[in-house]
């Protein structure tokens, strides 16, 4: 697989690299990179190939997005790559008609990210958070109407729950409505909660899986060690992070351990193998690459030469595999064949 083979994004015709461009270290001075840094980086990143950048409002205080505006109008691409962006959390400490899902502060958000980007559209909108106020109409047609408007051409939905990204899904397919082509999520080897309702419900609507910290916050890279206060490693786990110590668990350190077997059997490091992972699996359309410097881009972007040996793969999935927990262990093929289809296969479960 290449950089610049690209796949299309759900049901749609918006074409995307197998890897996205994360921007969320760029403009955030506590684990960041400089603005030169984030400079190169995003150049590296294009000339392997790449198409698609992601950024949102709130990275760096919209830093990040007068960062991206200004690289892509630099070397004039704005017509080469598939730019996202996201709304939903405050902008204005305080001013709770700053943030949400709803339409006020859609059309703030909206004006002020393509102002900062230095275009007249976004290609991919995601709604960032959910804020459990605003309901799934209002949501679907606020962003029809920015279509509609041609502000926005695409948009998705990160960080919701299923049910609710099933509903604004099925409102807009039953109407005619532009309807969201894809789910950005937290996934990765130790993160796996989204095969219980995310993965079935987009494979069923039609979303790919935009997969964000796919390294765990560089856990899986292997930067730590185990210790008796709980880890050692210079990556970005030890400072300020969204993640603090949650993925130093006893459960992750093992999953870890089988990574680190199946990295030296092969011969590569294990955030490539973790990436590759991930970039094969059924319904992850591609994957956000947070990078601080462009040794970590690239030792990243090499993770697409990784061919896993079948067995190699089965073992990192049962690894991580979690417990589904009640009804979701039901829909598995054994439970079902022998107790309700009397060995019919059921087409699709498991997803």
């Amino acid at each position: 697989m290449k950089l610049n083979e690209l796949r299309t994004l759900g049901r749609s015709g918006l074409a995307v690299s197998p890897l996205t461009l994360g921007t969320m270290t760029m403009g955030n001075p506590d684990w960041g990179s400089p603005d030169e840094v984030s400079r190169a980086i995003f150049n590296s990143y294009v000339d392997a190939g790449g198409n698609s950048i992601d950024t949102a409002d709130v990275y760096g205080g919209g830093r990040s997005e007068e960062l991206v505006g200004q690289f892509i109008a630099e070397r004039k691409l704005r017509d080469r790559v598939v730019l996202a962006t996201k709304y939903g959390f405050n902008g204005e400490p305080g001013n709770p008609l700053a943030g949400g899902a709803g339409r006020k502060n859609l059309a703030r958000a909206i004006d002020s990210s393509l102002r900062r980007l230095q275009t007249d559209y976004v290609d991919l909108y995601w709604l960032h958070l959910w804020d459990r106020v605003t309901p799934a109409e209002e949501v679907l047609q606020s962003l029809t109407d920015l279509v509609h408007a041609g502000k926005i051409r695409y948009f998705g939905f990160s960080d919701t729950p299923a049910w609710f990204a099933t509903r604004v899904a099925t409102l807009a397919q039953a109407n005619g409505r532009p309807a969201p082509i894809a789910l950005q999520l937290e996934y990765s080897l130790v993160e796996r909660s989204i095969e219980r309702e995310h993965l079935p419900a987009a494979a069923e609507l039609g979303l790919d899986i935009v997969p964000w910290s796919p390294l765990a916050g560089g856990f899986l890279a292997g930067k730590y060690t185990r210790s008796t206060d709980g880890a050692e490693g210079a990556g970005r786990l030890g400072r300020p992070n969204p993640f603090g110590d949650s993925k130093f668990s006893p459960a992750n350190w093992s999953t870890l351990g089988v990574l680190r077997e199946v990295a030296a059997e092969i011969g590569r490091p294990p955030s490539q193998v973790a990436l590759a992972w991930l970039t094969g699996q059924r319904g992850v359309g591609t994957v956000l690459l947070g990078t601080r410097t462009e040794q970590q881009l690239s030792d990243n972007l090499a993770s697409l030469e990784v061919e896993l040996p079948t067995a190699a793969a089965a073992r990192l999935t049962a690894a991580g595999a979690i417990d589904l927990g009640f009804p979701y262990a039901i829909y598995t093929d054994e439970i079902l064949s022998s107790a309700v289809t009397s060995g019919v296969v059921v087409r699709g479960w498991p997803r």
